[in-house]
C-alpha cells in the first residue's frame, strides 16, 4: 500500500482548497495590482446560514438564511472592507491611519494597521462603545481617544485629521473599504447560485448597503447573476435619519453599532434603495432585542444587537415579502462584542449559589423535587 501523502513538518505550502482571503479570492474584480502589497487576515468566506425557524414564522414557502459575518477576524463584517483598506493605504505609503467608531470599525481598523506595519488612530464617543470592541482595539495597539460627542462628531473631526495630517482615512468614506465590503454580495451568489429576492441589511452609516448593491450590479453585469435582489435597509427608531429623512442629532438605541443620527454614505444609500425598488424601515429596541434573542435561542446564532436589526426587520414587513422568495439577511457582528447586552436581555435565569451536590445541581437543574 504506497504511503499516504501527508504534508511533512514545516511545510507550509497552501493546498489548493485553503482560503487566501477576499483579495485573493475576488482580484479580478478588486482595484488592486501585482505590485499591491496585501494585508490579510484571511477574512470572508463566512457561511451563508439556513434559519428553519425564522423561514416558518415569515411562512408562504419563504427560505432565509443569514450571513453570518460576524465571523470574520475581528468578529465584523469591517473585515471586508479594512483588508482593501490597509492593503491600498501601504500600497501608498501610508505610515498611520485614523478612524472615528461605534465600535467594529475600530477594532478592524486596529488589527489590519498592526497587521501592515502601521499605526492606528481611533477616535471613539465617550461612554457608547461596547467594552468587547473597545477591548479589541487596545490589545492591538491603537490609540484610542474618547471624546465627549456622538459617532458623527467623531467622524467630522478625523476627517479633517485626514485632511491635515499624515493619516489615511479608513471610515467607509474611504471607497476601497466599499470595494472590500461589496465581496459579501459575491459570496452570497456563489453559494446560491444566483441573487437572492431580498437583501435585509442593517444600516448605520449606510456603507454596507451601498457596497452590497455594488457588489450584486457587478456581478449582475458580468452574468454571474440573473437578477438583483430588492435592497431592504433597517435602521433603530431611536437612529433613523434615512426612514424618516432628516438628521438625528442625538441618536440613541442598544444596539449601538447603529447608533448613527447623519450617515456618510446618505446619498448612496438612496440611489440604492430607488434603484433595487427597496425600502428603508425603522425597528424598535424591544424588536431589535426579540429578533437577538430568537437567532441565539432558537437557530443558535449568536450575533450582536445591530446585527439582528435586519432579522426584525424581516418580520416586521412579512407580509410584503412574494410567496416562495429567498431572502437573506445580513448578521454585520459577532455577539461576543457586546456581552453585557446578552446577559441583560437573556430570559435565561444565571443560578448562583448553589451547593455542591449533585443532589443540589439536580434540584436547580428541575430533575427532582
Amino acid at each position: 500500500m504506497p504511503a499516504a501523502n501527508h504534508p511533512q513538518s514545516g511545510d507550509t505550502a497552501l493546498k489548493p482548497h485553503h482560503w487566501s482571503g477576499l483579495i485573493e479570492a475576488y482580484r479580478p474584480y478588486l482595484p488592486v495590482t501585482d505590485s499591491t502589497p496585501v494585508v490579510t487576515l484571511l477574512e470572508g468566506n463566512t457561511p451563508l446560514i439556513p434559519v428553519p425557524t425564522i423561514s416558518g414564522l415569515i411562512g408562504s414557502g419563504v427560505k432565509v438564511l443569514v450571513k453570518y459575518d460576524g465571523l470574520n477576524p475581528t468578529g465584523s463584517f469591517k473585515d471586508r472592507g479594512m483588508t482593501m483598506a490597509i492593503s491600498k493605504a501601504k500600497e501608498a505609503g501610508a505610515k498611520a491611519v485614523i478612524c472615528a467608531s461605534t465600535g467594529n470599525t475600530s477594532a478592524s481598523a486596529a488589527a489590519y494597521a498592526r497587521r501592515g506595519g502601521m499605526q492606528a488612530f481611533v477616535i471613539i464617543p465617550d461612554g457608547y462603545v461596547a467594552l468587547g470592541k473597545l477591548a479589541q482595539a487596545l490589545l492591538y495597539g491603537a490609540q484610542v481617544l474618547a471624546i465627549e460627542g456622538n459617532f458623527d462628531t467623531c467622524l467630522e473631526i478625523v476627517r479633517e485629521m485626514a485632511q491635515n495630517y499624515p493619516v489615511t482615512l479608513v471610515n467607509s468614506v474611504n471607497p476601497y473599504r466599499l470595494e472590500g465590503q461589496k465581496t459579501g454580495a459575491f459570496e452570497i451568489v456563489d453559494s446560491l447560485g444566483d441573487a437572492p429576492d431580498w437583501l435585509c441589511i442593517p444600516v448605520g452609516n449606510a456603507g454596507n448597503i451601498t457596497a452590497y448593491w455594488m457588489g450584486f450590479c457587478q456581478y449582475h453585469q458580468q452574468q454571474k447573476c440573473t437578477r438583483l435582489p430588492r435592497m431592504m435597509g433597517f435602521q433603530a427608531a431611536g437612529a433613523s435619519p434615512l426612514v424618516l429623512g432628516k438628521v438625528f442629532p442625538d441618536p440613541e438605541t442598544v444596539a449601538t453599532a447603529i447608533r448613527i443620527g447623519n450617515p456618510a454614505s446618505w446619498e448612496k444609500a438612496v440611489a440604492v434603495q430607488q434603484s433595487s425598488q427597496g425600502k428603508f424601515t425603522s425597528v424598535t429596541d424591544p424588536e431589535i432585542l426579540d429578533a437577538y434573542r430568537l437567532l441565539a435561542s432558537q437557530e443558535g446564532i449568536f450575533c450582536e444587537p445591530a446585527s439582528a436589526a435586519s432579522v426584525a426587520g424581516l418580520l416586521k414587513v412579512k407580509d410584503q415579502i412574494p410567496a416562495g422568495a429567498t431572502v437573506v439577511c445580513v448578521l454585520t457582528g459577532n455577539g461576543l462584542k457586546d456581552p453585557d447586552t446578552a446577559i441583560e436581555h437573556s430570559n435565561n435565569q444565571f443560578k448562583q449559589g448553589i451547593a455542591p451536590t449533585t443532589a443540589a445541581v439536580a434540584k436547580a437543574m428541575r430533575l427532582e423535587d
